[in-house]
């Protein structure tokens, strides 16, 4: 094996492939990434095996072949190369040679043969998505799924196809205490519905490699998603990751989204999200409860009680429709979905302290986030 590399494209690609691969004790070679020389370009692949990422970068190849070198060792290192050529060569003895102006180095590897083999997809029928727009979407629910695997369901985001709303990809994460749902455009001719769900690492190490790829400002602006039983690849430019699915079935999340509401109001989100900041600093340690009162003569009322240290209220000016309700909320939900609403003004719904606080942009339907209520 033998190449030559920009930098820079080297760089790009051990920063997309080399961020999977951590201290695996018991197998080795998964702590190594899989460099292959073949028709004039680099692939590099890691995986976890649940995970899988493969990226293809622009080489010129002396001689072909296969090798793995530790991945966190050769990232690092090759960050720290100046940006100029780096010839890399396969020695005799299982040393990767680098050379680049100034700096040469061997860094010892693996053969290719102990690499795991990273399952395929056949790439037919793509759904399409605007890149910036699901990375926007992604970030949105995932901060609401459940980090616990007791009920591996819900540690996955449920992505259904045209199922909800023809043309429409639908995004939902919850931990039964939260949930948050965001719908986009498909950008593709795939009419076919399907729902899946996906890990919540998977999504995570998605929107991290959509964040690599803005930044080098390749161009890529479509993602294109492929299914098959119990995998899903992602694919954008010369980058792919595959994930096995979550087996089971998603919770049917739709008979908890209220059908109707006797109280709305419209609020300012960064003036809503700082009173709750200031009221919350009085909340009780480990409920982190507020209780919102909806008064039509003064709008929302946030107040806060902790016998330990003291109480705290405060009024905000809404837009009133309905009557007067009250309902406790934990503040750390709210602040999360305030976060991601990605608009000025909020629209909050409420029908009484035992059903969910609906939240939503003013403006827009395709993201509602709902919370549950503190029972007292």
């Amino acid at each position: 094996m033998k190449l030559t590399c920009l930098q820079e494209n080297l760089n790009f690609g051990l920063q997309i492939t080399g961020h999977l691969v951590n201290k695996n004790i018991n197998l080795p070679i998964l702590n190594n990434v899989l460099l292959e020389v073949k028709s004039g370009a680099l692939k590099l692949s890691s995986t976890n095996l649940e995970i899988g990422i493969s990226c293809e970068v622009r080489c010129k190849s002396d001689k072909e072949g296969t090798f793995t070198a530790e991945g966190k060792l050769i990232s690092e290192y090759v960050n720290l190369l100046p940006n100029d050529q780096i010839e890399i060569e396969l020695s005799d003895n299982d040393f990767l040679k680098l050379s680049c102006k100034n700096h040469q180095t061997k860094i010892k590897g693996i053969e290719a043969s102990d690499f795991p083999v990273i399952p395929q997809i056949e790439k037919e029928k793509p759904y399409k998505v605007t890149a910036e727009t699901i990375k926007k979407a992604i970030s949105q629910v995932v901060f609401a799924a459940s980090s616990s695997e007791s009920r591996p369901e819900i540690s996955g985001i449920l992505l259904n196809f045209n199922k909800a709303e023809k043309g429409k990809l639908t995004l939902v994460g919850t931990d039964s205490y939260r949930l948050a749902e965001r719908k986009l455009e498909l950008a593709g001719e795939n009419t076919d519905e399907n729902e899946v769900i996906v890990p919540l690492k998977t999504l995570q190490e998605l929107l991290r490699i959509l964040g690599n790829i803005k930044d080098q400002a390749s161009g890529a602006e479509e993602l294109e998603i492929y299914l098959s039983d119990n995998q899903i690849l992602f694919a954008i430019d010369s980058v792919e990751l595959i994930s096995r699915l979550v087996e089971g079935q998603y919770p049917d999340y739709k008979q908890i989204i209220p059908g109707q509401t006797k109280t709305s109001v419209i609020a300012s989100t960064s003036e809503l999200t700082k009173m709750i900041k200031t009221v919350a600093l009085f909340s009780k340690t480990g409920i982190f409860d507020i209780e919102m009162v909806f008064d039509p003569s003064k709008g929302l009322i946030l107040e806060a009680t902790n016998t330990q240290i003291g109480e705290s209220k405060s009024e905000l000016d809404v837009e009133f429709t309905g009557e007067v309700n009250q309902t406790v909320l934990n503040y750390r939900y709210l602040l999360d979905g305030l976060g991601n609403m990605d608009a000025d003004e909020v629209k909050i719904s409420l029908v009484d302290n035992n059903i969910p606080c609906l939240i939503q942009p003013k403006e827009n339907n395709d993201y509602l986030y709902l919370v549950m209520p503190i029972k007292q």
